[in-house]
C-alpha cells in the first residue's frame, strides 16, 4: 500500500496492539502487516496535524481519508487502512486508553464500478470487415460470430447455445425467414433479436459452408461447428475473436462481451431508446442497462472535446 524510505517509529502501546493480534489472535503475517502499514500512516497524519493519537476525532479521520483518496488510493486499501485504525481504537478503549473510537461510522469511498469496455465504431466495423486467412470454412463461421456478437449482442453463452432450427430440445435457434434469433438467456428467460442485413448475409455463407464441418451422420444441431464437427464452446469463440483482433490491428484485447457491449453502447448513441437497448439485451432490470448512457456521455464528451473551439480552454 506504500512506504516512505524511513517509516515513522510506532509508539509502544500501538506495537502492543499489533503484537496482541499477531500472537493472541493469530491472525496471518500479511494481515498484521498490512495493519502495521496502516498505523504508519496513522502516525504521520496525526504528526502533521499535530494531534496526539489519543486526541484524535472523527473529523481528523475523515479528512484524512479525503487526503488518500485524493492521492488515489484505491477504496478497498483505504478500507484495510481504517479497519486497522478501527481495530486500534476499539482495543485502546477497552482498556481505558481513550473514551471513543474516532473511526466507528467512517467508511471508506465507494467503488465505482467500472464502465464496459466497448469499442470505437470504427474499430468494430474494422473487426467485421477484416478479411482474414486461412480456410475459407472457418473464416465464413468467424465472420458469423463477429456479426452475431456484434449485431445482435448476445452473450457467448446464448451464441454458442444456438442451433441451425428450432426443436424442442434447442436452447436457441436462427430463423432466417424471420431475419431473427432466438435465444435463451440469464434466468431461463427467452428474447427474440432482429438480425440486420450484415449479420443474415453472414450466416447465409456460413450455413452454405457448415456442411463441410459435419461429421456422419450429420446430426449435430449446433448452428457454430468446431474443425471436428463438434458444438463451439465459448472458450473456443473467446480464443478465435482474439486472434480476430489482433489480426485486425485493434489496439485492445477483444472478447465476447466486448462486442455486447459495443452493440449497446452504439445502439444507444444513435437511437436514445434505453428501453429498447434494456429489451434487446435482455436485462431484467433498466438499471443494469443504464451504465451505457454514461458510455454515451463518455462518447459525447470525447466529441465536444475534438470539436468545440473552446474545449480544450476548460480548467
Amino acid at each position: 500500500m506504500g512506504h516512505d524510505a524511513s517509516p515513522p517509529a510506532l509508539p509502544d502501546e500501538v506495537l502492543g496492539w499489533l503484537r496482541h493480534l499477531e500472537v493472541e489472535r493469530r491472525l496471518a503475517w500479511r494481515t498484521v502487516a498490512m495493519y502495521r502499514d496502516a498505523l504508519r500512516r496513522l502516525a504521520r497524519f496525526a504528526a502533521d496535524a499535530h494531534v496526539d493519537w489519543t486526541a484524535v476525532q472523527p473529523h481528523h479521520v475523515r479528512r484524512w481519508v479525503g487526503q488518500m483518496h485524493a492521492k488515489g488510493l484505491a477504496p478497498r486499501s483505504i478500507a484495510i487502512v481504517l479497519a486497522g485504525w478501527r481495530g486500534l481504537y476499539r482495543w485502546w478503549g477497552l482498556q481505558g486508553r481513550v473514551a471513543l473510537n474516532p473511526v466507528d461510522g467512517v467508511r471508506a469511498p465507494r467503488n465505482t464500478k467500472p464502465l464496459p469496455k466497448a469499442l470505437a465504431v470504427d474499430q468494430a466495423v474494422a473487426l467485421a470487415e477484416h478479411e482474414a486467412g486461412g480456410d475459407p470454412v472457418l473464416r465464413a463461421r468467424d465472420h458469423c460470430i463477429v456479426e452475431l456478437l456484434y449485431g445482435c449482442g448476445l452473450r457467448v453463452g446464448e451464441l454458442v447455445g444456438l442451433d441451425v432450427a428450432a426443436s424442442g430440445t434447442a436452447a436457441g435457434w436462427v430463423d432466417l425467414a424471420d431475419a431473427s434469433v432466438h435465444v435463451l438467456g440469464k434466468g431461463g428467460k427467452r428474447r427474440s433479436v432482429p438480425v440486420g442485413a450484415a449479420a443474415k448475409q453472414a450466416l447465409q455463407r456460413w450455413l452454405a459452408a457448415r456442411a463441410v464441418l459435419l461429421r456422419p451422420p450429420g446430426t449435430e444441431p449446433a448452428l457454430l461447428l468446431s474443425r471436428r464437427g463438434t458444438r463451439l464452446t465459448p472458450s473456443q469463440v473467446r480464443s478465435r475473436l482474439a486472434r480476430l483482433g489482433r489480426d485486425a490491428g485493434l489496439p485492445t484485447h477483444v472478447h465476447p462481451h466486448m462486442l455486447r457491449h459495443s452493440f449497446a453502447s452504439h445502439l444507444l448513441q444513435s437511437s436514445g431508446d434505453l428501453r429498447a437497448v434494456q429489451e434487446l439485451l435482455g436485462h431484467a432490470n433498466i438499471q443494469t442497462t443504464q451504465v451505457y448512457t454514461r458510455l454515451d456521455f463518455q462518447h459525447l464528451a470525447k466529441v465536444y472535446d475534438a470539436a468545440h473551439p473552446r474545449a480544450k480552454r476548460r480548467s
